[in-house]
């Protein structure tokens, strides 16, 4: 595999997710994955977890049979200035914060109606990657948002799971955001939206897409935890002490 970090997966307790923490960390090693971030959906999802989930994920260990495991959400943006379903108390306790668009929760605007809701998500400061910003459902203007995420040094996602089980016909916006990104100096995020552990760290369509536009590896976030590390505790995040290795 050419990267062992992957940002996005689901457990069960978004309950149309079917695996557990031990299923992905078994999955991980497995595939010589170094380090995954949990971040099932945000509260606001008529499935998802309550928010006790997201605060009492400080029980899981950091390390567990060599994998490293991030604390973190899929939040949902709200509405148009940025507000996303992760409070005070979610936040002070978790590591990673992704947040998109989901139609259950906000319904699919017009292009500048959610190009202002994605930009002012990334410029409230609270988010660190933007997932699937390339869906179809919710046109953006790819510009704007690739020139606020270098600005506001958020990663822009180019998701995996958009090319195979859902957000058909993503792949022209996704090649779209990802030269767009190459262009502006910003980061991108690969994330396999595993919603069972047996697709952890597969993305190699999302690779296909950087392949295709020449992006450069030094900007993106899987290329070691480390960079990710580092991404994160740029954003505020405190260092993991348990992390230091990595």
């Amino acid at each position: 595999m050419r990267y062992q970090v992957d940002t996005h997966a689901h457990t069960l307790a978004s309950t149309h997710a079917y695996s557990t923490i031990h299923d992905y960390i078994a999955e991980a090693k497995r595939k010589g994955i170094r380090i995954f971030a949990i971040t099932d959906h945000g509260p606001d999802m008529a499935d998802a977890p309550h928010a006790w989930h997201f605060i009492n994920q400080r029980v899981i260990p950091r390390i567990v049979d060599g994998v490293a495991i991030l604390r973190g959400i899929e939040a949902n943006i709200k509405d148009e200035f940025g507000n996303i379903d992760c409070n005070e108390k979610m936040l002070g306790e978790l590591d990673i914060i992704l947040a998109g668009f989901h139609e259950q929760v906000f319904a699919p605007k017009d292009r500048d109606t959610n190009t202002r809701a994605m930009i002012n998500a990334m410029k409230n400061g609270l988010v660190h990657i933007i997932t699937h910003p390339g869906n179809p459902r919710f046109p953006v203007d790819i510009h704007a948002i690739a020139e606020a995420a270098a600005k506001y040094n958020v990663a822009l996602e180019i998701n995996n799971s958009s090319f195979l089980h859902s957000r058909v016909g993503s792949d022209v916006n996704c090649t779209a955001i990802a030269k767009a990104v190459r262009d502006a100096g910003g980061w991108v995020s690969l994330g396999s939206d595993s919603h069972v552990a047996f697709s952890l760290g597969e993305l190699d369509k999302s690779l296909e897409i950087l392949d295709r536009v020449d992006f450069p590896a030094e900007r993106v976030l899987n290329q070691s935890p480390r960079v990710l590390l580092d991404f994160l505790e740029a954003h505020g995040k405190p260092p993991i002490p348990e992390f230091a290795e990595l």
